[in-house]
């Protein structure tokens, strides 16, 4: 009996927190775009009348549109990568392979300001280009590469685990009948893959379609998305009531990507077991050739913004005026605010990752024993597609939503890390299911047969053998938190500042120094995320090859 009841409060924690931090300011935030909540001081707006007006029509239009060419442009350029990356076993491919997860850590400021210190009016290659006549900012170019820079990885390593799969036998079978590799390609490893990467592009969608930071500094006043315009109309503009439907069109839009990713990974969560095609050593100009593009395409994405900062950075601290930054005092609140945000965020996203799977583990136990009713293994289901829930819904949405909800509990401390911990601890959650799901079942049981009660079989058992998914798990909720910049925007006060929202402040600010000293504090920001990531997850952790 008392197992019982354990069983069915572990979910209580995690479930009240989406309740109340999630469900509710969405669910609030929906009764007020759909015109029947009646904010004071605001007019009634329907709810299509986003697209009789020109400009947020634009808005939506652009938010799709650039989300959709940034994952066609993913899969023309991630596909070919990802077939060097699977098929050919050349020197260095594993440390590739490695640095793959580094744009997941990096903040989306810090790239943003890595796009523009290579692309941007005083880039290393922007500036040429402007002095050529060839101007990059107000167009759409940047945002675009500032999307592939996020988003190429994670199609490349979707790719290189979907060409994993693909059965050998079946492609050796339809090269003895005669097939051309490439006519081998489109019949039998094409159809393997598609389910792996269009899964893929709809995350690449989400995030694109969903994202505030790099649209925020790169879109311009043309091309920035329709989360930028419900930030500038809730923050600058008080147009509650518009913002609201926007908000709604948006999370509507998203939820179905979402459900339609939900869907694929459905179909990829329990893939047959094949035998995969083995890697060969490159041989000749054009397999060579090919290993040599697929580095300068993953250089020139992902790696060259991030070194362009680190160079202007180093120029601005030796050269110019970005030294000065580092000890005001004004830089060191800033750390203090982020360092403390983010260890107070992450304890508390660990308190609820963890919570939340082992209630998956406990309930998928539960649907399984006998005389199990068929909602048992629903209710599992469902609980196991809870943790994806605040990766659906944007960081934007949700902070108007809390904004909406509790009003009273505005620029409050304890809204602000609530916020933190509901995006972060999805990492911990998702990490932890995966390892869970993964144990056998008879070493718990073993433990238990000598004696061991449930909880001390938890942490002399069970904890130690998901340890390593755990800090996986906290390293990229760690990260998450260091850089999180649109809810730090809504919900904080201006003594609270920290080194996101201190960025933007200099970006907004006129002036070389004022350039100079986002770069620096962009460089710092950027040290933090890889330091804390590694730092958690531990160097003997580093060997693992990074999940998508």
């Amino acid at each position: 009996m008392h197992g019982l009841r354990s069983r069915w409060l572990l979910p209580a924690l995690p479930l009240g927190f989406l309740a109340l931090v999630l469900v509710a300011p969405v669910w609030r935030l929906l009764i007020e775009g759909l015109g029947a909540g009646g904010l004071e001081g605001a007019e009634p707006v329907r709810w299509l009348d986003v697209w009789q007006d020109h400009f947020l029509r634009w808005r939506i239009v652009w938010s799709f549109a650039q989300a959709g060419i940034t994952c066609v442009l993913a899969l023309l350029l991630g596909l070919p990568v990802a077939w060097v990356l699977a098929r050919l076993a050349f020197p260095g491919r594993a440390l590739v392979l490695r640095l793959l997860m580094l744009p997941f850590v990096v903040p989306t400021l810090v790239a943003a300001l890595g796009v523009l210190a290579l692309w941007g009016p005083r880039g290393l290659l922007g500036g040429p280009l402007a002095e050529a006549g060839i101007e990059l900012v107000d167009t759409p170019w940047l945002l675009l590469y500032g999307n592939l820079f996020f988003n190429l990885c994670l199609v490349v390593r979707a790719g290189v685990d979907a060409l994993e799969q693909v059965s050998a036998p079946r492609v050796a079978a339809a090269r003895t009948l005669g097939a051309t590799p490439w006519r081998a390609f489109w019949r039998v490893e094409w159809p393997a893959i598609l389910p792996w990467l269009a899964s893929a592009l709809c995350l690449v969608f989400l995030y694109c379609f969903a994202g505030f930071g790099l649209a925020l500094i790169l879109g311009g006043q043309r091309y920035a998305t329709a989360e930028v315009e419900i930030y500038t109309l809730v923050a600058h503009e008080l147009e509650l009531g518009r913002a609201g439907v926007l908000a709604v069109w948006m999370l509507g839009l998203t939820g179905a990507v979402a459900l339609a990713y939900a869907w694929l990974e459905k179909r990829l969560a329990a893939p047959g077991r094949v035998t995969p095609i083995p890697r060969q050593r490159p041989s000749g100009v054009v397999q060579w050739a090919a290993v040599a593009a697929a580095l300068g395409v993953l250089f020139v994405v992902c790696a060259a913004p991030l070194l362009a900062i680190v160079w202007r950075a180093a120029q601005a601290l030796v050269v110019g005026q970005g030294a000065d930054v580092l000890m005001e005092i004004e830089t060191l609140n800033a750390l203090w605010n982020t360092l403390r945000f983010t260890v107070m965020a992450l304890a508390l996203a660990t308190a609820l990752g963890l919570t939340h799977a082992l209630a998956v583990r406990a309930l998928d136990a539960a649907s399984m024993a006998r005389h199990a009713s068929e909602a048992r293994g629903w209710l599992a289901l469902a609980w196991r597609a809870a943790a994806f829930l605040p990766f659906v819904v944007s960081p934007v949405t949700v902070a108007f939503g809390l904004l909406l909800l509790y009003p009273d509990l505005t620029a409050s401390l304890a809204l602000l890390l609530a916020a933190y911990a509901l995006l972060a601890y999805p990492f911990i959650a998702k990490s932890l299911t995966a390892a869970l799901d993964g144990l056998p079942a008879s070493c718990a049981q073993a433990a238990a047969s000598l004696g061991a009660n449930p909880w001390r079989v938890f942490w002399r058992v069970t904890l130690p053998m998901v340890a390593p998914a755990l800090r996986r798990g906290m390293a990229f909720a760690a990260a998450t938190a260091l850089g999180e910049f649109a809810v730090t925007l809504f919900l904080s006060r201006p003594e609270w500042t920290t080194l996101t929202t201190l960025i933007y402040q200099h970006l907004g600010r006129p002036g070389a120094a004022n350039l100079d000293a986002a770069l620096v504090l962009a460089c710092l920001l950027m040290v933090l995320a890889l330091l804390a990531f590694m730092l958690i997850e531990g160097p003997a952790h580093m060997d693992n090859e990074p999940h998508a």
